[in-house]
């Protein structure tokens, strides 16, 4: 897998976080460094974390499944960016809170992080180095987290489905892609 690649999956992985920080954005009346800091290290910290989880437990199965295993991160790929994408276009309002405290950002951080743990198993199927893949994601995770801590308390909700639409369309995209290649349909 490229670092190009793996970029467009960090970013993707991020939209979730970016989204919920951009409403832990709008939820403080005066903005201060460490709600961004707290956002981003939360975010991806667990963004780091849990594909490192996942490339475990697909590792070890791996030896079963090495047949499948290009259906399977295209698959998982796809049901996570369509869910992404079905989040976007829904007309639920999300609540947020002002709270930073860890009973707060924890659950957030876990939720927002279960796709990189799909992610994370397709990734022991690919062979990706975890440790460069965790880093990037990590480190792509926590720069949008906090830059969207900023976003939301200068812009508000504006940008919020779109970028969660945008990653959707990406994490199916690059799904498509693994496929297509395995199958020797495309060739890059």
């Amino acid at each position: 897998m490229s670092f190009t690649d793996l970029f467009l999956i960090a970013v993707a992985l991020s939209m979730d976080a970016f989204a919920v920080s951009v409403c832990k954005g709008l939820s403080v009346e005066r903005l201060k460094p460490k709600y961004s800091l707290i956002c981003g290290a939360y975010f991806g910290g667990f963004q780091a974390l849990m594909p490192v989880v996942g490339f475990l437990l697909g590792y070890r199965f791996e030896r079963f499944i090495v047949s499948v295993d290009h259906w399977i991160a295209f698959l998982l790929l796809a049901v996570i960016g369509g869910n992404m994408i079905k989040e976007a276009l829904g007309k639920d309002e999300e609540e947020s809170s002002d709270d930073f405290g860890f009973r707060e950002m924890l659950p957030l951080a876990v939720a927002t992080s279960i796709d990189a743990l799909a992610v994370g198993i397709t990734f022991a199927f690919l062979n990706v180095n975890i440790t460069e893949a965790a880093l990037l994601i990590g480190i792509t995770t926590f720069t949008l987290s906090a830059l969207g801590v900023v976003v939301g308390n200068v812009f508000g909700m504006k940008y919020k489905s779109k970028a969660e639409l945008l990653g959707g369309a990406v994490l199916i995209l690059i799904g498509l892609k693994i496929l297509l290649e395995h199958m020797g349909i495309l060739k890059l």
